[in-house]
Formats: structure tokens, C-alpha cells, sequence
């Protein structure tokens, strides 16, 4: 079991190799934070997301939550992804989810688990709405995995639907927001097709006309 102590004198020793790669590279991330990509993830602790995409710190402005869920109450969520647009000028948000989720996995199951059952409704009620299509899936595995990517679409829709990155596109700010997916069992993180680029792109209800 890992101690305090032993943490500690990890990142000494990782601090201690970056410096000796690039002496500069601490001085030049303490000037400045311009990520090109805000990455909306699971809190799952086998999802790091600067390691799964290659990224060094400072490359990715990061939020996670459990299911990598974007909810349009959730303050905590909607502040990262205002101040990535609005401050950061992020050209990409990537809505990432993996394959294997818990918290997918427990939204389709009937028990109770506390707190996060509130939490999960959003992707309960997706299992729903999609039950047809998984039912015909051979595996819980695979009925599991179907619809870890149909929350990913689900939150990549969420995300358009927000004013902050509505206004983005109505300002001509360059802003897409992607679907991704990650696979614990392979290591491999890839796109599921699922784009927005402009509001143009939403269904009409979802599309909000600009400030006056």
C-alpha cells in the first residue's frame, strides 16, 4: 500500500528527470496555460488523460467526473468549460468515455448505490431510450460498452447545447466538440464520428440565437 512518502518522493524523482530532459520546461509551464484542448473524462483512475493522448502538462485543461457526465446543472462542469472557452480559447473539447464504465455499467442495473444513483439518472435514461437496441446485443459486455459510447454522444450533445459554447460560434470562435472513447483492455483511444462544429450542426429546439 502506497504512503504519502512514497508519493512524494516519486514526483522527486519525476520532477527530477524532466528537468534533466528539458531544464527550461517547468519555468516555461509556470509563465503561461494556452492548451489547445479541454478533455472531459471519467474519473476512473485507469483513464489518465495526458498519458492516453501523449500529452505533457499544460497540453490538455482537464475536467473529470464519474461517466463523464455534462449535465446543464452542474456548476462545477460548466465553470471548466467557460473558463476553457471563454478564457483559455481552447479549439477543441474532447468528450472522452471508456469502455468497462462502472458508472454505465451501474446505471443499467436496479440497485441502489447512494448518492451517485442521482447522478446517473442521465445515462438511466438513456439505457431507456436506447433498450431495444441493446437488448439485441449477445453480452452484458457488449450491451455495456454500446452504451458507454451512446453517453459519449449523448454528453457531446450537451455540450452544444450550452450557451458558453453557442456564444463561442456565434462570436467565429473555432470550437469543436468530439466523442472519443477509451479501451482499458487495449490501451487505445479513438474517435467515435460524433463532431460539432456550429450551431447549424444542432437540432433547432437546441439552438440558441445571439446576445443582443
Amino acid at each position: 500500500m502506497h504512503d504519502l512518502q512514497e508519493l512524494i518522493d516519486n514526483n522527486a524523482r519525476w520532477a527530477d528527470s524532466v528537468n534533466q530532459r528539458d531544464p527550461d520546461f517547468f519555468a516555461r509551464l509556470a509563465r503561461q496555460q494556452t492548451p489547445e484542448f479541454l478533455w472531459i473524462g471519467c474519473s476512473d483512475a485507469r483513464v489518465p488523460a495526458n498519458e492516453i493522448v501523449g500529452m505533457l502538462p499544460g497540453d490538455l485543461f482537464v475536467h473529470r467526473n464519474v461517466a463523464n457526465v455534462v449535465l446543464h446543472t452542474d456548476l462545477n462542469c460548466l465553470s471548466v468549460i467557460q473558463y476553457a472557452v471563454d478564457v483559455l480559447k481552447v479549439r477543441h473539447i474532447l468528450v472522452t468515455g471508456h469502455y468497462g464504465c462502472g458508472g454505465v455499467r451501474a446505471s443499467m442495473q436496479d440497485r441502489q448505490f447512494g448518492l451517485i444513483d442521482g447522478w446517473l439518472r442521465s445515462i438511466r435514461d438513456i439505457y431507456y431510450e436506447h433498450r431495444v437496441e441493446l437488448s439485441k446485443l449477445p453480452t452484458e459486455e457488449a450491451q455495456v460498452d454500446r452504451l458507454c459510447e451512446l453517453n459519449v454522444i449523448q454528453q457531446v450533445a450537451n455540450v452544444g447545447h450550452t450557451t458558453i459554447v453557442q456564444n463561442a460560434w456565434h462570436r467565429g470562435q473555432e470550437l469543436s466538440v468530439h466523442g472519443c472513447i477509451y479501451g482499458i483492455k487495449d490501451g487505445r483511444w479513438k474517435s467515435l464520428d460524433v463532431t460539432i462544429s456550429g450551431v447549424a450542426q444542432l437540432p433547432p429546439q437546441y439552438r440558441l440565437r445571439p446576445q443582443e
